[in-house]
């Protein structure tokens, strides 16, 4: 192949490049894969972007349900609203076996795997019952929520699960556990424990599995702060 010949083939796969006025220079898209090759032209590296369409943290990220926007139905309080009854000593150590059960949920998440020792709560939770909670105004719009919503909604994001039965005990219990957690926090102390979602998060800092390292494409928002009360 002579030099006119490789010089037009090179144009042509994108490898070259020409400026006007100027030599033939490499293409973007060389150096960078996911750099379009031209101005004009679509990303053509877009769908091969490891944080483009098919973000790497969903999988991983056990707070990734928080994210999504929410419908309120089934996390409200119904109409002629009628809660379980019982004693509430017995209903607060039920509440606490709850509080750990994965099975509650669809995606291997219990309460405790965001709130373990008051983690992800915020200095609202300190606050009676209905207050603003960031998480239910972010995802469904609902400006103040009461205990028992609350459960609702951690149940559907990020649990991943069906609201329970209004009437339940299991309702009425991790209502009531949550409760006493509640007596027991201390404002400021909300951001005491670790983020029990970071070790798992393939795009935070520094990870090893993070594919992202130049752009952390979580970082906008912590997946467990969605979520806080």
């Amino acid at each position: 192949m002579n030099r006119t010949k490789l010089f037009n083939a090179l144009i042509a796969s994108g490898a070259l490049t020409l400026s006007l006025g100027g030599p033939a220079v490499a293409a973007p898209c060389r150096a960078n894969p996911c750099a379009p090759r031209s101005s004009s032209r679509v990303n053509p590296c877009a769908a091969k972007n490891p944080c483009a369409a098919q973000n790497p943290c969903a999988a991983a990220n056990p707070c990734a349900a928080a994210m999504v926007k929410m419908d309120v139905k089934g996390v409200m309080r119904p109409e002629n609203y009628r809660p379980y009854k019982g004693n509430q000593k017995e209903l607060v150590a039920y509440g606490k076996r709850l509080f750990s059960d994965s099975s509650l949920s669809s995606n291997g998440m219990s309460c405790n795997t965001c709130h373990d020792n008051n983690g992800s709560f915020q200095e609202t939770f300190a606050k009676p019952y209905p207050h603003y909670v960031s998480m239910t105004d972010d995802r469904a719009g609902v400006k103040a929520v009461h205990l028992d919503e609350m459960v609702q909604f951690c149940m559907v994001a990020p649990m991943a699960a069906k609201p329970l039965k209004w009437n339940s005990k299991k309702l009425a219990a991790l209502t009531a556990y949550t409760g006493t957690l509640q007596k027991g926090f201390k404002s400021g102390n909300a951001c005491a424990a670790a983020n029990p979602c970071a070790p798992k998060n393939p795009c935070a800092a520094g990870h090893k599995m993070n594919p992202c390292a130049a752009k952390n494409p979580c970082a906008a928002k912590n997946p467990c702060a969605a979520h806080m009360h």
